[in-house]
């Protein structure tokens, strides 16, 4: 029944929208057309920002892309207002890739600051270019046409506006739920996440801040032929920095909150305009005032914005509920697993590998083996350079020296996205799950590179088939995990220990022929402890390679085959665990003294 409630709250929606024109008057009309308009900005940021984390402040720049593309091609050139809306979507999306390709590579406050700098450019070219109008804007813009009626009134467009509100929210809805979707919500975890499950961190930015410019650029293609005017005054920075906080104030991880948000900026707007005239002369200052202490107000009681705050008393899919939901069993529902190499040839193999940090040096000289089908721990008290061993087989780190072979191919050097479509992948000693996404979505993740199903295919669900493989994949290494019955809780509610067992799971959902985990006992109960143990040895028995970095020694004595030793980032001892716990060095380096 949860999993009805979300459309059936979507259908309710669309029929009250449906109906404004009928029961309310003109001025509400024209205020919902507004609110339409601000949406489609609004749910730009909301993927862009909320979900994939990127802050934008220019949005109101590509707003006015769109608009004046249309006002310019109708009214110095006389074409159709269907040619301009292409036009705005093509302007729209080519200026997104060229600012988008020189500025997301930048992280941090560079990112927010620089789309501030070429918002405010793009702004003041509208004012000062003759074609354009100046500051004095183009009018006459024709009304749209559609089967040969002239939407020239509010009411006439109202439909046109939200019809493009209702399919740019279902193309949303599909592209978060898809492969996609997931890639760009995973984006929040960083970029070592993103590329350890093989997910081009750039170029899914890159699409999404394309997807929020072309978004924005209907929206200004709709506003110029709902107004029949443009001028440079709408799509300033105080525009740009009032859509921000529309996604913000609605609940920008939520399609949801785009409208909300939209709703709520709008008519506080047009509130504040009729009541402060009645108290200050000065009511355009007061509105600012009055608009950041009712912000300020709503984000001590509800930080994520409306959204989650309404969800709380409502049952939907995602909460902290178990599922008895049935675990595939038939391997013709999954997807497609690679043989595993032969049990004991060579799979891994570093050789000389070092890594100096200035004058550190973190690794000196590290040679091991790993052979299929064992489980190899590495070992060795703080500061050894076991993190730092791992990582620059991961990729995360490149070596100074030295050489990593990985199933007979050189990957020294290669970047962690690389080294995961080989097959390789790994889980984090501070644990890396999205929080906000259910276990099963987390786990899916892991089958990214798996599966093909691009952005559009995903906006417009025809990935369905390989969705339902990957998902049934995700749901069998859950239960590999004991953690089937938790696939629909969310990851963030998990205890730790469980977290672990879940970024293993979606490490299996990678099919993986090397697993490489960086201290998962880590935290862990005594019962949690002797579970992944457990786990472990069972996908040794199925013939899966684990690399495993650990500091519990009665952990790692107990389960693994072989063991390296490290000590101020040399190899101190090599050999089975009986020998390593007999070895005096090892005993008096890493164990304080003689057992």
């Amino acid at each position: 029944m949860a999993k009805l409630i979300e459309p059936v709250l979507w259908l309710a929606f669309a029929v009250a929208i449906a109906a404004i024109p009928f029961t309310l008057g003109p001025f509400a009309v024209t205020l919902f057309n507004y609110i339409g308009i601000y949406t489609l900005v609004a749910l730009g940021l909301v993927l862009m920002t909320g979900c994939g984390g990127l802050t934008s402040f220019g949005q109101a720049a590509f707003v006015g892309l769109g608009a004046y593309a249309t006002a310019y091609l109708t009214t110095a050139h006389g074409l159709s207002p269907w040619i301009g809306l292409l036009a705005a979507v093509a302007i729209g999306a080519l200026v997104a890739l060229v600012v988008g390709g020189i500025t997301l590579h930048l992280g941090g406050h560079y990112l927010p600051m620089t789309t501030i700098a070429w918002g405010l450019a793009i702004y003041l070219a509208f004012g000062n270019f003759d074609f354009l109008g100046r500051h004095g804007g183009i009018s006459q813009i024709p009304a749209v046409e559609v089967y040969g009626i002239r939407l020239e009134r509010m009411p006439q467009i109202y439909y046109l506006i939200w019809g493009f509100v209702g399919i740019a929210i279902f193309l949303s809805i599909n592209l978060l739920n898809s492969r996609q979707g997931r890639a760009i919500r995973s984006l929040r975890g960083g970029k070592i996440l993103a590329e350890s499950l093989g997910i081009d961190m750039f170029r899914v930015r890159l699409v999404v801040f394309v997807i929020a410019a072309v978004l924005a650029a209907v929206a200004g293609w709709l506003f110029a032929h709902m107004q029949r005017f443009v001028s440079p005054a709408p799509f300033d920075l105080k525009a740009g920095i009032e859509y921000l906080l529309m996604a913000v104030l609605g609940g920008s991880g939520h399609i949801a909150g785009a409208v909300i948000g939209a709703a709520l900026v709008a008519l506080t707007k047009n509130w504040l305009q009729d009541l402060l005239p009645l108290v200050t002369k000065n009511s355009g200052n007061f509105e600012i005032v009055v608009f950041g202490v009712l912000f300020i107000l709503l984000l001590q009681n509800a930080r994520q914005g409306l959204v989650p705050l309404l969800l709380r008393w409502l049952p939907l899919s995602g909460d902290g509920r178990a599922t008895t939901e049935p675990v595939p069993e038939m391997a013709s529902t999954m997807l497609p697993r690679q043989a595993l190499p032969q049990r004991m040839t060579p799979l891994l193999r570093v050789d000389g590998l070092s890594k100096s940090f200035g004058g550190l040096k973190a690794v000196n000289n590290v040679t091991m083996a790993v052979l299929t089908g064992e489980i190899l721990a590495l070992i060795g008290p703080n500061g050894a350079g076991k993190s730092t061993t791992f990582n620059l087989i991961a990729g995360v780190l490149p070596p100074t020296s030295g050489t990593v072979t990985f199933a007979g191919e050189d990957i020294t050097g290669e970047t962690s996205l690389d080294i995961a479509s080989l097959r390789l992948a790994r889980t984090f000693q501070h644990v890396k799950l999205r929080p906000a996404m259910s276990v099963l979505d987390n786990t899916m993740l892991g089958a990214y590179g798996r599966t093909r199903a691009g952005f559009l295919r995903g906006a417009l669900r025809l990935d369905r088939r390989e969705e339902a493989l990957a998902r049934n994949s995700a749901w069998r290494a859950l239960a590999d995990a004991g953690l089937a019955d938790k696939a629909h809780m969310l990851a963030g509610n998990l205890s730790l220990g469980q977290q672990r067992l879940v970024e293993i799971a979606r490490a299996l959902a990678s099919d993986p022929v090397l697993l490489m985990l960086d201290e998962p006992a880590a935290g862990l109960r005594a019962l949690e402890k002797k579970a992944l143990a457990d786990l472990l040895r069972k996908l040794r028995e199925q013939g899966l390679t684990i690399l495993l970095v650990e500091h519990d020694m009665d952990f790692v004595m107990g389960l693994a085959d072989q063991i390296v030793v490290l000590d101020f980032g040399q190899k101190l001892a090599e050999g089975l665990p009986s020998e390593i716990r007999a070895h005096r060095a090892v005993q008096e380096a890493y164990l304080g003294g003689v057992i």
